[in-house]
């Protein structure tokens, strides 16, 4: 893989987007542009951190105790869940959401949009430990678009004979104030699958509020997510196409508690995943010579 003098000289752009190591051995992509700023870890393609000029704080949310550590996800960001969501059909070995997010990717492209945005394209590297789980030829391409919005483009290009079905999400989480005075709209009249307790089909009434741990499969949306944030007086705009399942998650006091990276005592207080997703219903058949991509689009106003 690349060092990160050398993807300076190669990718690099002045004053822009620069790399570095992190004291972990992970590269480290940081964009800082007149519109933004961005991290973006190269293992897992992971953006970690996105801030508007605009916005006093963040909009994705990173925890406070986040570690990057070789073949670990980050707590926070925005994790590429590829070639599955939640666990693996047959093997419960395989980890939970795919391997994407906990292997290494290489940069392939970057350069500046006319509009001064920022942009990064990287591919995930296949080896045998990834072709063991996932046989399939195949290219997995991110594309990271940082400016005043944030565009995010995930491409599975099927370069092999036969087709294959892949689950997948972008689980970017949110900066909010408190969950407890944050809601989402967008998803009315929606159908989901309950995950906390079981997994129960029901039917949405109104905007999502939170009182307690929320685990929430939407299907069979397209629809645009509002999260409307009272405590820091926003709204997050969540745009997708390429995408037909919405999760809505927050752990909650136990669950957060359990896992141990969330920020304690209460960093979970002040984030909320709304995550654009292919899942149960809706994965996706690609086909021999085709591609499918998974498009999101972030934007932050004031209320």
């Amino acid at each position: 893989m690349s060092t990160a003098q050398q993807l300076n000289t190669q990718f690099g752009i002045k004053g822009h987007l620069s790399f570095r190591e992190d004291g972990s051995g992970l590269i480290v992509a940081e964009i800082d542009n007149a519109q933004a700023s961005a991290s973006l870890c190269l293992q897992g393609a992971h953006l970690m951190t996105w801030q508007p000029r605009s916005q006093k704080v963040p909009v994705v949310w990173l925890s406070r105790d986040a570690k990057l550590a070789p073949g670990k996800s980050i707590r926070g960001g925005a994790p590429v869940c590829w070639p599955w969501f939640g666990a693996h059909a047959s093997e419960a070995s395989f980890p939970g959401h795919g391997f994407a997010r906990t292997v290494p990717w290489r940069v392939i492209e970057s350069g500046t949009d006319p509009d001064g945005a920022t942009r990064l394209t990287l591919r995930l590297v296949e080896s045998e430990k990834t072709r063991a789980q996932w046989p399939h030829d195949c290219n997995l391409d991110l594309t990271v678009i940082v400016g005043e919005t944030l565009r995010m483009e995930m491409t599975t290009e099927n370069t092999g004979a036969a087709d294959f079905v892949i689950g997948e999400a972008l689980h970017t989480y949110f900066q909010v104030g408190d969950i407890g005075a944050v809601r989402v709209s967008g998803l009315q009249d929606c159908d989901y699958w309950d995950k906390v307790g079981g997994s129960t089909l029901r039917k949405q009434s109104g905007a999502i509020s939170f009182s307690a741990e929320t685990d929430r499969v939407y299907i069979n949306t397209a629809a645009t997510c509002v999260i409307e944030d009272d405590r820091l007086r926003r709204r997050i705009h969540v745009a997708k196409s390429g995408s037909l399942s919405t999760v809505v998650w927050t752990p909650w006091t136990d669950k957060a508690n359990k896992m141990g990276d969330m920020g304690q005592p209460d960093g979970w207080r002040e984030m909320v995943c709304v995550e654009s997703v292919n899942a149960i219903d809706n994965v996706v058949k690609v086909l021999p010579g085709s591609r499918h991509t998974l498009i999101v689009e972030y934007r932050a106003e004031p209320v």
